[in-house]
């Protein structure tokens, strides 16, 4: 039934529960001209939900993840990456090493305390191999590595666990502004032949220095992935490979004063390309069709697509005013077997057929048909008012039958304004393990649309 609600104020909210229909009621002073009244209508609408399969995504960062983990719910996820290094324009070492020889090569894998999913204890190992084909600015991670890379020489490898034990309590636990800070690292030892090449090429082909590009046709890049163990993914924050060598200092007199230990650093910077590559397994449960939950997985794994009935929303609310349509998910609670992968803390809005160049350029949300939740909270997500939505699609696309959004974690960067408000400076896809089941059962998918028109219309 259709309730008509006559109101003496504008700033008056009654929201009755309506289907959508042509009969009405009426309610409010029968003294009030006409004109002033407003009618106002509360239209009830159910959401379709269901589960799909992402292959790839867009992930353009210095930041990596490293390893393997299962789930018993979302099950398994192995993460690894290949990069190229960034050489400032003219490089030189910056001292001539003794007898030209370089003493040895390590590639240092950092991370920060606690930036892991699961054991921290279980025992892995890392290897490294190096990249013979120059990588495409392809920031998707659909890549396939054994187009690159020769996996047939590997360079180093070295087992590890991400709590490393032989880094005493009280080291581990300094905080970050102590001098005797201990940084979190995973050292790979690589062929001293490495370095020496480099050293080599800065005397005997210097323009390979010249420009980016012709440093990475000298040396393409590593790809750094897990061959042992399974237990843990450790987030990855930047990767350094460093060339260790000494030199001789003089004195005044120029006698030979002292040896220096001494090393050459080159980073992987904004500048380069990281490709980073998920491969998630034993998730085809996660997509069969069920009444209960739609899914959400991270990285690369499966997103919640949501179905709204557009045509039979714009029939029915015809050219009235939209005064609001409220959404929000419900969450099931975190699973609660031990190391169960948590929740996105955001998630982002967006019509499906948008999410192809959304994050590939830079795009944020404009609160119009794309949207960003609040941060999770008692177990729900929060997306506020979409009525601008509605407005658009009236004027846009009047007669599309539904509409296609996807459900899509992402992390957020803020700043803080001169009227100390938060503005979105970015959005990127979230990228660290996380699972997420949202009901959709019963009334959790039913929404209400309220609009209203002048008692003359």
């Amino acid at each position: 039934m259709k309730i008509r609600l006559y109101i003496t104020s504008v700033s008056l909210g009654v929201l009755l529960l309506s289907a959508c229909d042509d009969e009405m009621g009426t309610v409010g002073p029968t003294i009030q001209p006409e004109a002033d009244k407003a009618i106002v209508y509360t239209d009830t609408f159910q959401l379709k939900a269901s589960t799909i399969k992402i292959d790839s995504l867009y992930a353009r960062s210095v930041y990596g993840l490293l390893g393997e983990f299962y789930d018993p719910l979302f099950g398994n996820l192995k993460s690894d990456y290949i990069c190229q290094f960034y050489a400032s324009e003219g490089f030189r070492f910056e001292h001539t090493p003794i007898d030209g020889k370089i003493d040895s090569v390590m590639l240092n894998i950092f991370y920060n305390r606690g930036e892991w999913v699961g054991d921290s204890l279980a025992p892995m190992e890392v290897t490294v191999f190096p990249v013979v084909k120059q990588l495409e600015r392809n920031f998707y991670t659909h890549l396939n590595p054994q187009d690159y890379v020769d996996m047939q020489n590997p360079l180093g490898q070295q087992a590890y666990t991400p709590r490393n034990l032989s880094v005493s309590d009280s080291i581990w636990n300094l905080a970050s502004t102590d001098l005797n800070y201990y940084y979190p690292q995973i050292k790979i030892a690589l062929p001293e032949a490495l370095g020496q090449k480099f050293y080599d090429e800065t005397l005997n082909h210097p323009a390979t220095f010249t420009n980016q590009q012709r440093f990475n046709e000298f040396f393409p890049g590593l790809y750094v992935t897990n061959t042992f163990g399974s237990g843990n993914i450790t987030t990855v924050s930047s990767t350094a490979m460093l060339i260790y060598y000494r030199y001789l200092t003089a004195s005044s007199s120029g006698a030979i004063d002292s040896v220096i230990n001494t090393y050459e650093v080159f980073t992987v910077t904004p500048e380069v390309i990281q490709l980073n590559n998920f491969y998630n397994t034993d998730i085809s449960h996660l997509l069969e069709p069920n009444d209960t939950y739609a899914y959400l997985k991270t990285p690369a794994g499966v997103f919640t697509r949501l179905t709204l009935p557009i045509r039979d929303i714009l029939s029915c609310i015809k050219e009235r005013r939209v005064n609001s349509f409220y959404l929000s998910l419900k969450a099931m609670p975190q699973e609660d077997w031990e190391y169960a992968l948590a929740p996105p803390a955001y998630l982002l809005l967006l019509p499906e057929d948008s999410l192809a160049g959304f994050f590939s350029e830079g795009k944020l949300q404009n609160s119009v048909t794309s949207f960003v939740s609040a941060q999770y909270a008692a177990l729900t997500y929060d997306f506020g008012n979409l009525s601008p939505l509605l407005k658009y699609l009236a004027e846009n696309e009047p007669d599309k039958e539904e509409l296609n959004f996807l459900v899509v974690p992402v992390e957020m960067t803020t700043q803080q304004t001169s009227t100390s408000s938060l503005v979105v400076t970015s959005l990127n896809h979230y990228l660290k393990p996380s699972g997420l089941r949202l009901r959709k059962d019963g009334e959790t998918l039913r929404f209400q649309v309220v609009s209203s028109k002048s008692g003359m219309d």
